[in-house]
């Protein structure tokens, strides 16, 4: 690839960064009256009388100022995310991004919901992804919303939108009524791999106490994100998820990287003496992370030492497998115009856009 233009939106400047850019944590959410004309009459009267468990972008626990999002991110009459020009402006114009994949994260309190009126508002979520963003916007691709807690529902939606090239992966939190390895939700991973689509585990959803209480203060949750993204990946790793379903990809969003190292040393220690509790898993726990698990950046770890970071990546061994991430509209938003200078410049090209180019099927900047 040639690395001195960028694809953008007819009238944007191209060639800011010099990498072709995929940007793949972009948070759109939803107007709460956009939801509530695309669902059903009957789930439409549940929504006047009860609302949804979480209405919308500001309630977030604990809490933190401005709802966690920029000061300029917030258009007149809706929630940050919500309107496509200030996508354009502020992110997909301004840095010269080549493509953009959608994390609507009401989907992970909604999709919790009565089963039957989960499915409804995820059903709504992902008509309004169609219609307003990614229709208009062919830069962007989304992700399947889905009611985690219902996942024979979940499954339908999957493949209701399966064949849509627009929907590159299917959206899951880390935080469950149980763990996501649990075979009640073997039938969101076998519909994914049918579809032939990967799974993309945003940190967040229904449980974010972390199994030893609620946090007092934002700073306990915000730093907390790799822990929660630990386990969820020694949970599908250890209950044989990756076993059954060979062809499935999952993608761990937005929880960190520099500690996977650690904990596949710490799974190929036990595993030698604990193999006869996971026969099925044949061959050492890091070869299944390694071949089967991708990396988002935002939040990457960021040492006083660059060359810190460099020593972890270098443990992780999955250069191939990490990709850029703004985490537009929040607040600790990850420039794509300075984020390359915090990996070796031999990673630069492939961690900014090339990676996830190639998982996602999406053609690089000419």
């Amino acid at each position: 690839m040639t690395s001195t233009a960028i694809a953008g939106r007819p009238g944007s400047t191209p060639g800011r960064t010099g990498y072709t850019i995929v940007d793949t944590d972009i948070h759109p959410a939803a107007p709460a009256a956009a939801i509530r004309e695309r669902l059903p009459e009957k789930h439409r009267a549940r929504w006047d009388l009860f609302g949804s468990r979480v209405p919308g972008p500001p309630e977030i626990y604990p809490r933190v100022r401005n709802a966690g999002f920029r000061l300029d991110s917030w258009p007149e009459g809706g929630p940050p995310g919500s309107d496509l020009g200030m996508i354009r402006d502020q992110l997909l114009d301004e840095f010269g991004v080549t493509h953009g994949i959608l994390i609507p994260l009401q989907s992970h309190s909604w999709g919790a919901e009565e089963p039957e009126y989960a499915a409804a508002l995820c059903r709504a979520l992902n008509e309004w992804q169609i219609e307003t963003l990614l229709e208009p916007e062919p830069r962007l691709r989304g992700s399947i919303a889905i009611p985690i807690e219902a996942p024979d529902l979940a499954a339908e939606e999957i493949r209701r939108h399966a064949g849509d090239p627009r929907f590159v992966q299917v959206l899951l939190s880390t935080g469950g009524e149980l763990g996501f390895g649990r075979r009640r939700y073997w039938p969101i991973y076998e519909a994914a791999a049918e579809a032939g689509l990967p799974v993309a585990a945003h940190t967040g959803g229904l449980e974010m106490h972390r199994g030893a209480g609620w946090p007092s203060f934002y700073l306990e949750e915000h730093v907390w994100n790799g822990n929660l993204m630990a386990a969820f990946v020694t949970g599908i790793l250890c209950e044989g998820v990756l076993d059954r379903l060979p062809d499935l990809k999952v993608i761990c969003v937005e929880g960190g990287i520099a500690w996977a190292g650690p904990l596949m040393w710490a799974l190929d220690d036990a595993w030698e003496q604990l193999r006869g509790d996971v026969p099925h898993l044949v061959k050492p726990p890091s070869e299944y992370i390694r071949e089967r698990f991708w990396f988002t950046t935002q939040p990457i770890e960021e040492p006083d030492d660059p060359r810190d970071l460099d020593k972890a990546l270098a443990h992780l061994g999955m250069d191939e497998r990490i990709m850029f991430a703004s985490d537009y509209p929040h607040w600790d938003f990850d420039s794509p115009r300075h984020a390359p200078r915090l990996f070796p410049a031999a990673l630069r090209e492939g961690v900014m856009g090339v990676n996830a180019c190639r998982l996602y099927g999406l053609p690089e900047a000419s």
